[in-house]
């Protein structure tokens, strides 16, 4: 049986000390600097950005440095994707010149538009190649340099293991596991048993990802994968304490700041709100906060009605919105002023 206070313990990833050892995977459209910065400060061990397109890094496309900005956080983690050796380098420099403490490595993502660029985990299909990014990197930066992967592309090419361990002889100071393959996208449920494959291959620290959302999958995907951490990525939809509550829970403690009444997370979900506007300006920020704004209202505000809901994904006014939002948390109770749930 795997003690669960593990999770509480300090990793380190190639020299960086990391706090505790739940962490927050990288979401594309997500996991910007206001949602990094409120998973951190309610506890997650590791925050990573989203995944950053090297090659349009390397050739300065306006934007794309929003995505690798030091947002302030000790430990500051980017993810790069591609397929050219190149931009790759390229693109950890300018990272690395911006304050990145870790660079990671995306051959896990399975969407289309990142496969059909030969990039992500269509990079599982041709090892020598995916190498070549590897050595490009870590050549590129001082640095540690992780890499993010899945089994395999499909069951007949479950090639994780080789993967890390010629990663790990690159240089590669740690990788994560996402224990689906390519073709399974995120169909069915993750092969957590799988991953000890991987962890059997290499002595460089694994990272377990998939379908983990509570302290008891924690428990289970570390005691049937062998894992030294775990990665959680879509439970943080409309909750970005998620991987700091499994922490917390580790050693019987409770999570930093999580909203705890219909009146905290009004407030919680407006500043979560005009952060992205701060960031992105109104008319992008409108359309990146829509996403989250949708999820908090699925979570914790299932009382306000579907008028209600439209108005507020649809209002290109802020202060509308932020008005709106306050009527629907503030009727998400359960007769007794709780809020309904921030799990």
């Amino acid at each position: 049986m795997v003690d669960l206070a593990a999770l509480a313990r300090p990793l380190l990833i190639g020299g960086v000390e990391i706090r505790n050892r739940v962490f927050l995977a990288p979401m594309s459209g997500i996991t910007d600097a206001p949602f990094r910065q409120r998973a951190h400060a309610h506890g997650a061990g590791l925050v990573v950005s989203e995944m950053v397109a090297s090659g349009e890094l390397a050739r300065g496309r306006a934007g794309f440095d929003l995505r690798i900005r030091h947002s302030g956080l000790p430990v500051h983690m980017v993810q790069l994707a591609g397929r050219e050796a190149g931009h790759m380098a390229e693109a950890a420099r300018i990272a690395a010149g911006e304050g990145a403490d870790i660079i990671d490595i995306n051959m896990g993502c399975p969407a289309k538009k990142v496969t059909g660029g030969y990039a992500g985990s269509a990079l599982m299909r041709d090892l020598d190649h995916a190498l070549s990014l590897i050595e490009a990197v870590v050549g590129a930066v001082s640095v540690p340099v992780t890499v993010k992967m899945r089994l395999g592309w499909d069951e007949e090419a479950l090639n994780a293991p080789v993967l890390a361990r010629r990663a790990e002889q690159a240089g590669v100071r740690m990788v994560t596991v996402h224990g689906r393959t390519r073709c399974q996208f995120y169909n069915g449920k993750a092969d957590w048993r799988a991953i000890r494959r991987v962890r059997d291959a290499v002595s460089i620290p694994v990272v377990a990802n998939g379908d983990v959302g509570t302290a008891a999958d924690a428990a289970t995907i570390l005691e049937q994968s062998g894992a030294d951490a775990v990665m959680v990525g879509r439970a943080h939809y409309g909750a970005p304490w998620i991987a700091a509550n499994i922490a917390a829970e580790a050693t019987g403690a409770v999570a930093a700041g999580v909203p705890e009444s219909p009146a905290a997370m009004a407030g919680y979900v407006e500043a979560h709100y005009e952060d992205m506007l701060a960031l992105y300006g109104t008319e992008s920020g409108l359309r990146q906060a829509r996403k989250h704004l949708g999820w908090y209202l699925d979570r914790h505000g299932t009382d306000a009605g579907p008028e209600l809901r439209k108005r507020i994904l649809t209002s290109r006014e802020p202060k509308e919105v932020v008005a709106l939002l306050r009527d629907a948390f503030l009727s998400a109770t359960n007769g007794a002023g709780a809020l309904r749930s921030a799990a």
